[in-house]
């Protein structure tokens, strides 16, 4: 079991980003372009005079008093914070699969290559979406959904100029365990209209999405993201804590190699489903599999180069992992009709490690698979499973034969690290809190900042005020309050009689295409019942 490594490493679990409780909300809108980051202290001014409405209060403005601005940073040459994109130049059409990990990022890291930097953000910023889109609320019917409809996604999530669309909402659940996900949830649900709603055992955990027309054109390719989130649920706190190797074939994904093993706890998460649930009828692995091989084959077919980016932070990064595995394991990534196989590749982010020597050899070697791994070396989810029996640890050779004789519990990463350290920034302060260590947006910050070894620490363009959105890390003189990014007034708004409520979500919560079936029947895998 992790708990008992776990125990010996400085970081107690993989965690998503630090909340204070689970009705924290994380706002939607961000301030246009060239304005900093403000706190408003209006956040609960009164409803009665304004139209209902759900969104957040995070405003930018001038400071109307003799303190110090938040943040003395020059931003006079800063993108908006809503349109984040690499400052390639038009060169990132011409070196996509180089930016895309085709040779392994060599030369690219140290100094890190300013166009792979962006990128690098960009595709955190959209595992940093599922954080900021997620409903943490036990109050809401809709607790552990998604809060903003797909077609409006990346504007709600504060990404308006992020140049995707959502193609597919992503549910979890783990069909070995029968706990629900929040608690007091099963309370709620009293009435048969409120369990239409929402699901007692799934979750929404990420999303898939394809680049627009002209996105596409700066990319020079049709890119398919797939985003997974990190940690939040109950369940995805027990996923956390098994730490028991399976091999991969008994997981139910298919493996012809025997030897391959990876962590028990998030082949669960990733292939668990519930016959019950009308959201998670499908296993989180089948919805991303049949949703991208639906996208190569259409864009494919029209003769246009694609790729497939699979991006997530934390319990989010051992998904993705699983995740990219599986694409190439299964061929979801190859066109039917010609065989022709889109590159793919992971963007990780804090995450720890998920199989064995033999896990790791067929994702890079046999299957092609690239992965790059930003991580934090004081965060110590990396750090776990296989405390004992790493990579870090031991030479090839020893955890091999460890392996070989059984003995369990042999890890090791994949793919290439990217090595950060949290000290150099001089907007960080010392704090005992080892959840600043893990958190997404800090690592984004790092990443900005970062111009290789012994150069010292310059920001590109990110505010280092969404360092502490969710989190208390930046230094007391900025002027950042920590934790600061949540809805206005938790949801709640004034009706006419003047009452405070929550208003109900006017859309449906979206559910699974109905050629979920046709698509996984095209790469061989048994249709949900």
């Amino acid at each position: 079991m992790m708990a008992s490594s776990i125990s010996s490493s400085p970081m107690s679990l993989p965690v998503g980003d630090r909340r204070p409780s689970l009705t924290l909300f994380q706002g939607q809108r961000r301030p246009p372009t060239g304005h900093r980051w403000f706190f408003s202290g209006n956040a609960a001014l009164n409803m009665s005079q304004r139209r209902p409405r759900r969104s957040c209060h995070v405003v930018a403005s001038v400071a109307t008093t003799d303190r110090p601005a938040p943040l003395d940073v020059d931003r006079s040459s800063q993108p908006a914070e809503t349109s984040r994109r690499s400052d390639d130049d038009g060169q990132l059409a011409a070196r996509w699969r180089e930016i895309h990990g085709n040779d392994h990022w060599e030369a690219l890291l140290d100094p890190i290559d300013a166009v792979l930097c962006g990128e690098l953000i960009r595709y955190g910023e959209f595992a940093q979406a599922c954080y900021d889109s997620f409903d943490y609320d036990r109050f809401s019917p809709y607790c552990g959904s998604c809060r903003f409809p797909a077609k409006t996604f990346f504007q709600d999530a504060g990404l308006g100029g992020a140049g995707y669309e959502v193609t597919r909402y992503l549910y979890a659940t783990c069909n070995d365990l029968k706990l629900p996900n929040f608690g007091g949830r099963n309370r709620k649900h009293k009435s048969a209209a409120a369990d239409k709603l929402w699901s007692e055992m799934g979750t929404f955990i990420g999303y898939v999405a394809v680049s627009t027309d002209e996105e596409t054109a700066r990319l020079g390719r049709r890119d398919i993201v797939v985003s997974w989130r990190g940690t939040i649920t109950r369940l995805e706190w027990v996923a956390d804590l098994t730490a028991n190797q399976k091999r991969l074939s008994e997981m139910g994904v298919p493996c012809p190699d025997p030897d391959v093993k990876v962590e028990m706890g998030f082949a669960e998460l990733y292939t668990g489903k519930d016959a019950a649930c009308r959201f998670c009828r499908y296993s989180a692995r089948e919805q991303a599999l049949a949703e991208v091989r639906k996208q190569v084959e259409l864009y494919h077919g029209r003769g246009e180069q694609v790729s497939v980016t699979v991006t997530g932070h934390s319990l989010g990064s051992a998904l993705a992992m699983l995740n990219a595995f599986d694409i190439a394991e299964t061929g979801a990534n190859a066109s039917p009709d010609d065989g022709r196989k889109a590159p793919v590749c992971v963007f990780s982010f804090a995450g720890p490690r998920v199989g064995n020597l033999r896990f790791r050899e067929r994702f890079e070697r046999e299957l092609g698979v690239r992965a790059l791994r930003v991580v934090n070396v004081h965060d110590g989810v990396p750090k776990v499973p296989g405390v004992f029996f790493n990579e870090a640890a031991f030479p090839e050779a020893v955890l091999r034969a460890v392996d070989w004789l059984g003995a369990g519990g042999v890890y090791t990463h994949l793919g290439v690290p990217l090595a950060l350290d949290h000290k150099v920034s001089p907007f960080l302060k010392e704090t005992m809190d080892i959840s600043c260590y893990h958190n997404l947006e800090a690592h984004l910050h790092l990443l900005d900042g970062f111009r290789g070894s012994g150069e010292g620490f310059q920001l590109r363009g990110r505010d280092p005020a969404l360092v502490n959105k969710s989190a208390d890390f930046l230094r007391d003189e900025h002027m950042v309050p920590p934790v600061w990014y949540q809805e206005e007034n938790k949801g709640m708004v004034r009706t006419e009689d003047g009452r405070w409520v929550l208003p109900p979500r006017h859309r449906d919560i979206d559910e699974h295409p109905d050629d979920t079936d046709h698509h996984l029947q095209q790469l061989g895998l048994t249709a949900s019942t």
